[in-house]
């Protein structure tokens, strides 16, 4: 850029040699600017990236840690209502004249409270 710079400023007037050459020096100081700030900055987005990073690996801890006891009370659940499905058949394969009886008093009472409705 600032060869081209040059080029121009050998074909020009000493006035436009002096426009050309501040614009180039203001070009350069541009430049020097950015790469001051970009340096100064870089400190402060990587602590930020981190801190980031930091809370996205909390989450997905707790996740796992959440879908993990939710897997485990799940299976406990089932193995629960397989027990309670269990003891219910062997009652009523023990005690079926019951276990009519007390089918027909639950329907009984089902239907009275859904029949008042």
């Amino acid at each position: 850029m600032e060869t081209t710079a040059n080029n121009l400023s050998s074909n020009q007037s000493p006035i436009g040699k002096s426009i050309a050459g501040n614009i180039d020096d203001a070009s350069v100081g541009a430049h020097h600017t950015i790469d001051k700030v970009s340096e100064a900055a870089r400190p402060a987005v990587d602590r930020v990236a981190t801190g980031a990073h930091q809370v996205v690996d909390k989450l997905a801890g707790a996740a796992a840690n959440a879908a993990e006891t939710l897997g485990v009370k799940g299976e406990q659940f089932k193995q629960a209502q397989t027990r309670i499905t269990e003891n219910c058949r062997d009652y009523v394969r023990e005690n079926p004249i019951a276990s009519v009886g007390i089918a027909v008093v639950a329907g009984f009472l089902l239907s009275r409270f859904i029949g008042t409705r």
